[in-house]
């Protein structure tokens, strides 16, 4: 009697042995199978698209698509505020530039042109520039961050340039995003996605302009 209560125990002890370490072994294979933004940063640091053939590189960018598509939003923006973004989109055609873009546009992207475009002039001027701020109070802090709280260069240039963001202004977002190339949509990326960010929250918008 004494024997089977006492394996009885042994047996429930080995069992939550068990049970614990695959609970551990499952968060740790979840939490290495997460995608992150320094992931990607990896990823654009370590494959070099000059040196893959046609099927290699489309193979390459639907990598990175899917990468960034998984990324949850602060680790998007984290991702696209790496320098690493530009050298990739200078090697890639113009074909390739579209073809990405139009793999990670995110969820709720044309609601945000259409609430943009509804806003009166000054409220967009407020909303691109609320956006870059942000911007830049994130990539300064990304700076910081990988460099021990050491000062920015005060040169660094804007998110965007003065003459894209007038356009972007007067023109309307629409107009001026549905007439841009490649190149200049995957510049605006950070920025769109700042402004999707804030519809998303509610930050910006009025009730009838959220996502339904």
């Amino acid at each position: 009697m004494l024997q089977a209560r006492q394996r009885t125990i042994v047996i429930a002890g080995v069992t939550l042995v068990v049970v614990w370490w695959l609970v551990f072994l499952g968060y740790a294979l979840a939490r290495n199978a997460r995608v992150t933004a320094d992931k990607v940063r990896h990823y654009l640091q370590t494959v070099d698209l000059r040196q893959l053939n046609p099927a290699a590189r489309a193979k390459a960018l639907r990598h990175l698509a899917a990468q960034l598509n998984a990324l949850s939003p602060e680790e998007r923006r984290k991702a696209r505020l790496d320098r690493e973004w530009s050298r990739w989109f200078d090697q890639m055609t113009e074909e390739e530039r579209a073809a990405f873009l139009d793999a990670t546009v995110p969820t709720g992207f044309k609601q945000m042109i259409n609430a943009f475009e509804d806003l009166p002039a000054d409220k967009r001027q407020k909303t691109i520039d609320d956006a870059l701020k942000r911007l830049q109070e994130a990539r300064l802090a990304l700076h910081q961050a990988a460099n021990a709280g050491s000062s920015p260069d005060p040169n660094e240039p804007p998110p965007i340039d003065e003459e894209l963001r007038q356009k972007i202004i007067t023109l309307g977002l629409k107009t001026y995003y549905s007439q841009s190339s490649a190149k200049t949509k995957a510049e605006l990326a950070p920025v769109l996605e700042e402004l999707q960010r804030s519809m998303e929250t509610g930050r910006l918008f009025l009730p009838r302009h959220g996502l339904h």
